[in-house]
């Protein structure tokens, strides 16, 4: 099938923009993102998103640019060193990485080197982000749970919702890899199953689907049940262990009392 008019377009400028990339010296590499950059999650919607690279100290005509069809970021080498790791104030951006393409890249292969380390988590980044989403998961599920038990149905539904993201990213954690995009979800567990059976694609998607939807203290329960023997494997037992008997009312065996109303406030 021939491509429509759009997608030429599309294709038509991204090559004119890696042709300029490869004649100008000052530029160091460049990086294709986004759904371009991964098999099978292109439409006829989407756009090339582009980070060039500059060496630093040299001036480049390339500039940020974000039309219908090119969305390019442009930064010194410096900045993209640090870009999407911890301190950067960029690591919503990291999984950005996860995927792409090196399209230019220095003689010595420095742009696919940098590129890498944004892609996998240091062991140290990951016990860090396992740990405190993991907690973050505990605190939401719980607000959840007490809502929908003190008759708040609407308040536990969106507990519940927002007990997803961090959930994801410790899970994700656990194995060292950077949380995808939602949008990037589905494809990433299907690319690279995670190692855990309880995570695999259709039952995951299908638990975090009822989730969202519904905020069902069932569905809440299977995932907690599901998480806490990994965390616990994967050290961080003591996180699960400082709410105490509030773990009764996550795993379904038994109400809190009173003296167990107060949940636990993240910083």
């Amino acid at each position: 099938m021939a491509p429509s008019s759009a997608e030429s377009a599309t294709d038509r400028e991204f090559v004119a923009l890696l042709e300029t990339i490869q004649r100008d010296p000052a530029v160091a590499g460049a990086v294709l993102t986004g759904s371009k950059a991964r098999d099978g999650m292109s439409t006829r919607w989407s756009d090339h998103d582009v980070f060039v690279i500059a060496h630093d100290g040299r001036g480049t005509d390339i500039g940020d640019r974000r039309t219908a069809t090119l969305d390019v970021v442009a930064m010194g080498m410096a900045e993209f060193r640090r870009h999407a790791l911890p301190g950067s104030g960029s690591e919503w951006n990291r999984y950005a990485f996860v995927g792409a393409r090196v399209v230019h890249d220095t003689p010595e292969g420095l742009i696919a080197e940098l590129v890498a380390r944004k892609t996998t988590l240091t062991p140290e980044e990951a016990d860090s982000l396992a740990a405190g989403h993991l907690d973050a998961f505990v605190n939401s599920a719980y607000r959840a749970l007490k809502n929908h038990r003190d008759g708040h149905p609407l308040a536990g539904h969106l507990d519940a919702a927002e007990a997803a993201p961090p959930l994801l990213t410790h899970v994700f954690a656990l194995e060292r890899r950077v949380r995808p995009y939602n949008k990037y979800l589905a494809w990433e567990l299907a690319q690279r199953p995670l190692a855990a059976p309880a995570w695999r694609e259709d039952r995951l998607s299908g638990l975090l689907g009822e989730l969202v939807a519904h905020g069902r203290p069932d569905t809440l329960r299977r995932l907690f049940t599901d998480v806490e023997p990994l965390a616990r494997a994967a050290g961080h037992g003591p996180v699960l262990d400082a709410w105490g008997d509030d773990l009764l009312l996550l795993r379904g065996t038994a109400e809190p009392g009173p003296e167990a109303d107060s949940y636990h406030e993240l910083p």
